[in-house]
């Protein structure tokens, strides 16, 4: 089985710190889950789960599926593995210009930070290439991952 780097790297790109994705060691498919589902359905017994409207059953389908075959899957990295910030200071230290440098450093420091980074790269006209720096960093968490795990990638 064979994953397709791409679609973990798509994946890594969408984790939120309440959303989840995971390979399916099987097939390898890849979902993307919330928490707020997983553990409302954790809380559910079958008979509960098989009372519910066929649509709700349905809408559900992924994530009853991932329960009933949890042992499966292999969870993707998440917000906090991945540590976005150390990505964002990354990028700055990459840039040659001292100003936009310093601009983006003052951008980062405190609550807020990564929306602040966004307005002063799009303002430096730096944004496309943050996306392409960030992008570069996820790639190589994939590969990483996928080699510790021992996923076989295309």
């Amino acid at each position: 089985m064979k994953v397709k780097l791409k679609d973990i790297i798509d994946h890594i790109d969408m984790q939120s710190e309440t959303r989840g994705s995971y390979v399916n060691l099987k097939t390898g498919e890849i979902i993307s889950l919330s928490d707020e589902d997983l553990e409302r359905l954790e809380d559910m017994d079958e008979y509960e789960i098989n009372e519910l409207p066929d649509w709700q059953q349905e809408e559900l389908e992924e994530e009853l599926e991932f329960l009933k075959h949890e042992e499966d899957y292999e969870a993707l990295p998440r917000e906090l593995d991945i540590n976005s910030y150390r990505i964002l200071e990354k990028f700055i230290f990459s840039l040659d210009d001292d100003e936009q440098v310093s601009v983006l450093q003052e951008a980062i420091q405190g609550k807020g930070a990564f929306s602040r980074f966004r307005n002063k790269a799009a303002n430096l006209g730096l944004l496309e290439k943050w996306y392409q720096f960030r992008r570069e960093c996820h790639q190589e968490i994939a590969i990483d991952w996928c080699e510790q795990k021992g996923i076989t990638y295309e």
